[in-house]
């Protein structure tokens, strides 16, 4: 694993305290991702999903693309979860929706996997 990828590791993990963050090594370089428990907002009937995605070997060179979520995520008002989610295959043997919100060129002095999971749950709670 490059040690940048372990720094953004690192960096959930310090983001994220007191949640489960599940590591497993792509072969590459890279792992994926999965944290725990987190709390997708008010809008969605659960309250605590897994997050997951890829930090691959160009990390932070690469956006941290796309993010995955608990397949079971539903909205409280029973509309479909909309523009920008899709179910998928499973990501990491999970059932999962795919969470498609790419940053082009990232600027790797900012652009943290933290940060964009940062902003992936702040996406979430605000969507429409």
């Amino acid at each position: 694993m490059k040690p940048e990828v372990q720094r953004a590791i690192d960096e959930i993990g310090a983001t994220f305290p007191g949640h489960v963050v599940v590591i497993r090594n792509d072969g590459e370089g890279g792992v994926y991702v999965i944290v725990e428990t987190l709390d997708p907002g008010a809008i969605y009937q659960q309250r605590s999903v897994w997050i997951g995605c890829r930090i691959t070997f160009q990390y932070p060179y690469a956006d941290v693309y796309p993010h995955f979520v608990d397949a079971s995520l539903s909205r409280v008002d029973g509309r479909p979860l909309g523009e920008g989610m899709s179910p998928v295959q499973p990501f990491e043997n999970r059932p999962a929706v795919q969470i498609s919100r790419r940053t082009n060129h990232p600027d790797p002095r900012f652009e943290t996997a933290a940060r964009k999971l940062l902003r992936i749950l702040a996406w979430l709670a605000a969507h429409p």
